[in-house]
């Protein structure tokens, strides 16, 4: 495949949007954003803004003319708006797709199958389709959960409250990753195009369990004071289906499953850090990550 250069990114405007562009400028790519007509984001100078119509096909292909890839990161309110978007690209001859899988691993098949990824599953399959024919190729990114986000939010550990849910005892090992590193990895991956052509790429910064963060979050903060509940993914995953039979979504419940139930692959046993230069973080580091969400 030759070089990608051009790189149109959809939804640059959610939490993973803004340092995924601000990676690919910096790395050389020429970067277009793609927004909804009316929209009144900000963004870098170097980047060019192309409005779009996702009801509309024609604007779509218009937009992406001229396009080597598109990266999406578009969040899961708006993910069926990604098969108009495969389409349009592949009408308009884009070369590389990435869509918004970033999380679990989206090769277990368990993880997949459950309700919320369902529109994941489905960009997947449409671009598996497309890339079988020949039309376009496409890259899978598996991140695990964002890691500073989560501790930012109390998701792991909550430093603020010193409380923590402990999932299943706090004992399962999980793949974990920085924003920044996501960003690193999705220029990556358009950095090698072949050796990240049509396939799952897995990376992490760290591969830890709640147990092993609850210590450093100690540490942070002091011992002193802390709240622990074990709570249950097997319960969550039940209240998430009877929540989905009066109509409601409980994403929370669902994600916390895939995370902390071994079964749904959260540990990479093998990751592509190397090739996508992804830093792993060494134990010195994650501490002091998690001390600087104690300030």
């Amino acid at each position: 495949m030759s070089t990608i250069k051009t790189v149109a990114v959809a939804g640059a405007s959610g939490n993973l949007g803004p340092p995924i562009v601000k990676q690919l400028v910096e790395d050389g790519f020429k970067v277009t954003v793609l927004t909804r007509k009316g929209a009144s984001h900000t963004f870098p100078p170097a980047v060019a803004v192309t409005e779009i119509d996702y009801e509309s096909p024609e604007s779509l292909v218009e937009a992406l003319k001229g396009q080597d890839a598109v990266v999406s990161t578009i969040g899961f309110a708006g993910l069926p708006q990604q098969l108009p978007l495969i389409q349009a690209a592949v009408k308009a001859g884009v070369k590389r797709f990435v869509p918004s899988e970033f999380g679990s691993d989206a090769e277990n098949a368990a993880a997949i199958a459950l309700p919320p990824f369902g529109p994941k599953k489905a960009a997947a399959e449409a671009l598996a389709k497309e890339a079988a024919a020949g039309t376009i190729t496409y890259t899978l990114v598996s991140t695990g959960p964002f890691l500073d986000m989560a501790l930012a939010h109390g998701m792991f550990v909550n430093l603020k409250s010193k409380s923590a849910n402990l999932w299943n005892g706090g004992g399962q090992t999980f793949s974990t990753t920085t924003v920044a590193s996501v960003a690193r990895a999705v220029a990556g991956v358009l950095r090698h195009p072949e050796e990240t052509r049509n396939r799952n790429v897995h990376v992490h910064s760290a591969s830890t369990t709640q147990n092993a963060l609850l210590a450093k979050a100690k540490k942070a903060v002091g011992a002193d004071g802390w709240e622990t509940t074990v709570v249950s993914t097997d319960d969550a995953l039940k209240k998430a289906y009877a929540a989905l039979e009066k109509g409601e979504v409980d994403r929370i419940g669902f994600i916390s499953t895939v995370i902390w139930d071994g079964k749904y692959g959260s540990d990479f046993k093998k990751v592509d850090n190397d090739l996508l230069g992804v830093h792993e973080l060494t134990d010195a580091e994650l501490q002091s990550l998690v001390d600087s969400f104690a300030k």
